[in-house]
């Protein structure tokens, strides 16, 4: 069987991994072609480009990088036509993967997969009717995704969302990694400024202001920043400006099992997070780390998006919990005079967060089967395989 893989960013590298591990498991002489990351090629994915040329955020952002990403998506549709798999599994990154599915189903029959449902609850539901024209199967990560995609026509598994098979660091390796950075029982924030290059940039300044703040309440406050391995360098040299200097972690220093234990331990070591939005809500939630979320993009993109928002919240805590426990400073509410007090108010009360934490791991499929192969068996099981 040959199947061929679209990933755009390091969240759908993880969940390509996940799946390639999984169809390995069901079907042992599978064949991988495609564009993905490092976990993706752990399992025997050589890249038809580096993914990271496609991990843009925003529409302000991709305008300048849009004829490249033209490009990239007619040489990917090529690619796939040439080699004729038997799937086509698009993996998040809907603006790019989605046009290559389309582009590909206007002249062949190769089924398509897309895994992540596009977030049609939050904005620009008809999306999911654009969708059906050239999307056969939806593997969804959240149990309340299906009915929204079922509704157009198409099939659409619930698969569980991989956070809940991650490890989590145990109490020796959280006091090792204290121990290790000389924080002892000093209060610690973990600082998640985005995986983006211009996510970085926009939110770092902002949160070394909070840091400041923070530092003036709790002299003895220690922060640590988790980097992903393509913007480490960037997080490292917008950090060198913080007032404080916090702990980065780069895991292009380290081994990739070693990278990984340090942030797992980093999260599970922090009294409270400052977290860019996105999925690591869902890491830290594993954590049982309580969380405040910050994010900011260019006027322009806030301005269409939050005209466009069908939902009073983008954290997916908040979502699958169906609470609203962990607050929320973003577009103009990004203000440090703002955030600073909610993080204080976090870590003194750092058992407000903890239900909704649980409940949102519960609902994301603990202690099931591994999402990564759920969602090859719904793949093969799609394929009639």
């Amino acid at each position: 069987m040959k199947v061929f893989l679209v990933a755009g960013e390091l969240s759908g590298d993880r969940l390509g991994g996940a799946l390639m591990e999984g169809m390995r498991q069901l079907m042992p002489n599978v064949e991988f072609a495609g564009v993905g990351g490092p976990l993706m090629g752990a399992q025997g994915l050589e890249s038809l480009f580096p993914m990271d040329e496609l991990s843009v955020m925003g529409i302000a952002e991709v305008l300048p990088k849009y004829r490249h990403l033209v490009k990239r998506m007619h040489q990917t549709a090529k690619a796939v036509l040439d080699w004729q798999p038997d799937v086509l599994i698009t993996i998040d990154s809907p603006d790019f993967c989605l046009r290559v599915a389309r582009e590909v189903k206007a002249v062949s029959t190769i089924r398509c997969v897309h895994y992540v449902a596009p977030s049609v609850w939050a904005w620009r539901p008809k999306r999911a009717q654009k969708m059906a024209r050239s999307v056969d199967h939806v593997l969804a990560l959240l149990p309340f995704e299906p009915p929204y995609m079922e509704a157009v026509g198409l099939r659409c598994d619930f698969v569980g969302h991989p956070v809940v098979t991650e490890p989590v660091a145990s109490a020796e390796e959280v006091a090792a990694f204290r121990a290790q950075h000389r924080i002892d029982d000093a209060p610690l924030l973990v600082a998640l400024p985005g995986s983006r290059r211009g996510e970085v940039g926009r939110l770092t300044p902002a949160f070394g202001e909070v840091v400041a703040r923070l530092k003036q309440k709790k002299p003895d406050l220690r922060v640590v920043v988790p980097a992903a391995a393509p913007v480490a360098d960037a997080v490292k040299e917008a950090v060198a400006g913080w007032p404080h200097a916090p702990i980065v972690l780069d895991p292009n220093l380290m081994g990739p099992e070693e990278g990984l234990a340090q942030k797992r331990a980093a999260f599970a070591a922090a009294d409270v997070a400052l977290a860019a939005s996105g999925t690591v809500s869902l890491e830290l939630a594993a954590s049982a780390t309580p969380m405040v979320v910050a994010y900011d993009m260019s006027w322009l993109s806030w301005q269409i998006m939050s005209r466009m928002a069908l939902i009073d919240t983008v954290t997916l805590v908040n979502l699958v919990s169906e609470t609203r426990t962990v607050e929320e400073f973003l577009g103009p509410a990004f203000q440090p005079e703002d955030i600073a007090p909610a993080l204080l108010r976090i870590l003194d009360n750092p058992e407000a967060q903890q239900a909704a934490m649980a409940l949102t791991m519960e609902r994301l499929g603990k202690g099931h089967e591994a999402p990564g192969l759920r969602a090859a068996r719904a793949v093969l099981d799609g394929l009639g395989a």
